[in-house]
């Protein structure tokens, strides 16, 4: 029986499309097919097209003032990246143009080579990265190390906000950001009052924009920060400063176009790579962050989480990014861009963060932003020569500052990684991009070789029994120190090995097994653990040997494969893995003696092996036949009075001595793939189980209804007085699908009979007076995925039908809960708190992250906190952060799904 119960489905039924008259709508239902394969242009695409457009023209403007480069050369890049690269990209909603990270490498290339062998460089860069994406090699450029990447961006945002700090003074930066920040004492002295005011206004509406309160605070926002805070500080200029300096576009007969590089053949090739490492760094990993970006939207929640997304039904999904064709776009526009006198290209955050937000929903709304770029350059330049260069510089100081995140900075140090993002920063501020890179890989690798050499090892005497405690990776640099730290105990005396770390190589593990068996082999005994319940460097077969001990599910496999080789030698050794916070001491182990007694000969051998079962050196000994039916269940109960019933004991007395004094009534499925003690953490004593087809509360008084589930929920709540009950419902529910594939006409059987409790479920489904359950971060995957959540909350409500419960809620006694576990995904998600408690507020499933009971947020991705969009690129995406709080005029925080009408 698949999930609950399985039930053949009449496939044709199933293929076709709900009437509109059922209510139901697929979330992710296939786009209907283009015809001839036009271009197609949506009203969404239209609006955030000009959205984006608005955005880009100061933003482009403004990197080609940082650069030293021709103003015209900022327009050239943006509309080539978003009509090129926005056509050929596999990014459809990322924004290609001048960055903020190729800044700094550019400016040096000007400086050194002159514009139009920069130009050059730029071809090459472009003609790699197409190279490289046809060889597929895309992936690889997210190998880097985060610390590297981050410690990268952060020092081009310094070395960025150091020149624009001079421009915003009234002066011109200098050649490096050592120098920049050497003459800023001088720059000060000698400024006029005018430009600085410019930019003090302009970084000052950046950061007031986004929060202008009220309802007129709403719709001033709906445009762009940066176009508002250029816009006033050009009328303030106009009016108060009319002889400050301003943006200079010269005809567009005089614009330069690229020439043969002339230069050291060394010194070009190295301009080339740096630009070719930090364009496509940039862009890969920021397409990746805007699929996440695209994924929250799809949730109904928008990056900053207090607006709600705009909602298109009719909008094909847009697909995950293809990188390695967004590296071969990346490259077609960077060729083109250099040819046509423009600024090397990358995908950047700033525009695609608001083209996604905006509600774009194809490659219309990037190629239209070109274009759009591109009729400006030609139409606009009158109006563009008004603006001050403060205000740039100020726009593009404040974008290098938010390069350095301290959201970034935290999760390195978290991961004792904060030497190699601080040497990379250092070394990009005083040498170079491409210097600081290579210095943060040097120090990376020294790191990770420190932290291979440095193993600590102590040995303690307790009560006669030795306690061998290992911190740190145990490599072949450790032998010397761990033979010697072994061979100081007696011979034939007891042992427990701790062992903290996570790798093993082959030297360490040979001395440590041939110690143990010279213990064994004089009648010791040798317990190995974890600190924290792990083992290091195991085998996936002794992986089963031995669980935790509320996980004993863990080894069922153990004795189901066959041809396992069995090795009778290491029966003595014992793997154990002790809960979280357990340690095994002197005295305080489950058998009280501070460690797990090793298994009988006969029965050790079959199932817990040693440390050496999968390895170079398989045991001797046949083959463990496939187990079925009687002999499964004896060989399992075997299995747990060897290794589990050992390490529980004593907290079963405990419980059959006290009573069960449980503080959950959890309600869930009956499906065997549903573990809860596992889900839950939980262990005997925890939770009060009910567990039935469907996870269904019967309502009281319910016709055919079953009593031993009311039953249950009276003792539970009035004599156990739980203070918690939790529905749980789970994906692929059997009995889900049996609801939306049998009809009236259905047997009278006794499962049909048990089923009907869930009809409610499937009409309030398909209801229009009731909101959707829906996902945090994604939709439902199809109907069944859908009914399975409207399941959960259904039944919570039929759970405050009941006398005893609905009392103790009015005492405020009593929290009721829902629950989706997700059993592909392993993921649990949590109903939000306004529908457990049956407010009706919100009908929200929330992602529960680990190691946050708060639940997790999509990624967020706004305007400017994050402008390389990369968020944490150890995963190749990024780091779920908190979001802002929801917008009270939206209780949900995520807006609501429109729904189809009868």
């Amino acid at each position: 029986m698949s999930a609950c119960v399985r039930i053949r489905h009449d496939h044709t039924a199933r293929s076709s499309p709900p009437s509109r008259a059922s209510g139901i709508k697929r979330p992710q239902s296939p786009p209907p097919p283009r015809r001839g394969g036009r271009f197609r242009i949506a009203g969404a695409d239209l609006s955030a097209s000009i959205t984006v457009f608005l955005i880009a023209v100061p933003m482009s403007l403004g990197l080609a003032v940082a650069m030293d480069a021709p103003l015209e050369a900022g327009l050239i890049s943006a509309a080539v990246g978003g009509i090129v690269a926005g056509l050929l990209g596999g990014t459809p909603l990322q924004v290609s143009g001048p960055s903020a990270g190729l800044t700094v490498v550019t400016a040096e290339l000007i400086q050194i080579y002159g514009w139009r062998t920069t130009c050059a460089i730029t071809i090459g860069a472009g003609l790699l990265q197409i190279l490289l994406g046809s060889l597929r090699a895309a992936r690889g450029a997210l190998a880097v190390s985060p610390a590297i990447v981050h410690g990268t961006l952060a020092g081009i945002g310094v070395a960025i906000a150091l020149a624009q700090l001079h421009i915003v003074l009234g002066g011109s930066p200098l050649s490096s950001a050592a120098a920049n920040a050497l003459a800023l004492p001088e720059q000060l002295g000698r400024s006029s009052p005018a430009a600085p005011l410019i930019g003090a206004l302009t970084i000052a509406v950046l950061v007031v924009w986004p929060r202008l309160p009220g309802r007129i605070g709403r719709a001033v926002r709906r445009l762009p920060a940066a176009l508002a805070s250029v816009a006033i500080a050009t009328a303030v200029a106009a009016v108060a400063a009319p002889g400050i300096a301003r943006v200079d576009l010269p005809s567009w007969r005089s614009h330069a176009l690229p020439e043969l590089p002339q230069g050291p053949v060394l010194a070009l090739a190295t301009a080339v790579f740096t630009v070719l490492l930090v364009a496509s760094l940039e862009s890969l990993l920021a397409a990746v962050a805007v699929d996440k970006l695209t994924a929250g939207r799809a949730g109904g929640r928008t990056a900053d989480s207090a607006t709600p997304a705009p909602v298109t039904p009719a909008a094909p999904p847009v697909q995950r990014s293809d990188l390695d064709r967004e590296l071969r776009g990346q490259g077609i526009a960077n060729v083109l861009s250099g040819l046509l006198g423009g600024l090397p290209v990358s995908g950047g955050a700033v525009r695609s963060s608001a083209n996604v937000r905006a509600g774009a929903t194809g490659r219309a709304a990037t190629v239209l932003h070109g274009v759009w770029v591109l009729l400006a350059a030609g139409l606009l330049v009158t109006a563009l020569e008004w603006i001050p260069l403060a205000a740039l510089a100020a726009l593009v100081m404040v974008v290098g500052f938010q390069m350095v995140s301290f959201a970034h900075i935290r999760n390195v140090h978290r991961h004792r990684e904060f030497l190699v993002y601080g040497a990379t920063i250092t070394g990009v501020v005083l040498f170079g991009v491409l210097e600081g890179v290579a210095i943060g890989i040097a120090v990376a690798v020294a790191v990770a070789l420190h932290r291979l050499a440095r193993t600590r090892i102590t040995v303690t005497d307790q009560n006669g029994q030795h306690l061998v405690v290992v911190r740190g990776q145990l490599t072949f640099l450790a032998v010397p120190r761990l033979s010697r730290a072994l061979g100081q105990l007696p011979r034939g005396g007891d042992a427990v090995v701790e062992l903290d770390g996570f790798f093993m190589d082959h030297a360490a593990y040979e001395t440590i097994q041939h110690w143990s068996d010279a213990q064994t082999a004089q009648g010791g005994r040798v317990v190995f653990t974890g600190r924290s319940g792990g083992r290091i460097a195991e085998p996936a077969s002794a992986a089963h040997s031995c669980c935790r001990p509320w996980t004993p599910w863990r080894n069922h496999h153990c004795h189901d494969q066959p041809g396992r080789p069995v090795d009778t030698r290491r029966a003595a050794t014992t793997w154990v893995a002790f809960p979280s916070g357990e340690h095994p001491t002197a005295g305080q182990g489950p058998t009280g003696s501070g460690r797990a007694e090793a298994g009988t000969p006969e029965g050790d051998a079959a199932a817990t092996g040693g440390p050496t079962d999968g390895f170079d050196t398989p045991g001797d000994g046949a083959a463990v036949p496939r187990r079925t039916g009687a002999h499964r269940l004896a060989s399992g109960l075997s299995s747990f009075q060897r290794n589990t019933a050992p390490l529980v004991r004593d907290e079963l007395a405990r419980l059959a001595r006290e009573g069960q004094r449980p503080s959950q009534l959890f309600i869930t499925c009956a499906d065997s793939r549903l573990v809860t003690s596992m889900i839950t953490a939980s262990g005997p004593g925890d939770l009060f189980t009910v567990r039935n087809v469907g996870n269904l509360v019967p309502p009281p008084g319910a016709e055919a209804g079953d009593d031993s589930v009311g039953a249950a929920i009276e003792y539970a709540v009035d004599v156990l007085k739980v203070e918690s009950i939790t529905v749980c419902g789970h994906s692929g529910c059997g009995a889900m699908q049996a609801l939306m594939s049998t009809g009236p006409d259905a047997p009278q059987t006794s499962l049909w009979r048990w089923l009907r409790h869930g009809l409610p479920s499937l009409e309030r489904m398909r209801s229009r007076h009731h909101a959707w359950a829906r996902i945090s971060g994604r939709l439902p995957a199809d109907e069944v995925e859908q009914l399975c959540l409207s399941n959960v909350v259904q039944q919570l409500d039929h759970l405050r039908a009941h006398e005893s419960v609905a009392r103790r809620l009015a005492e405020g006694a009593l929290q009721l809960h829902g629950m989706y576990f997700h059993v592909g995904e392993a993921q649990a998600y949590l109903l939000a708190e306004g529908a457990s408690a049956g407010s009706g507020i919100d009908e929200v499933f929330d992602r529960v992250g680990p190691g946050d009971p708060n639940h997790a947020r999509p990624y967020d991705i706004t305007d400017l906190s994050d402008p390389t969009g990369l968020g944490d690129p150890g995963d190749h995406a990024a780091v779920s952060a908190p979001t802002a709080a929801a917008d009270p005029a939206d209780p949900s925080g995520s807006g609501e799904l429109e729904r189809t009408s009868a």
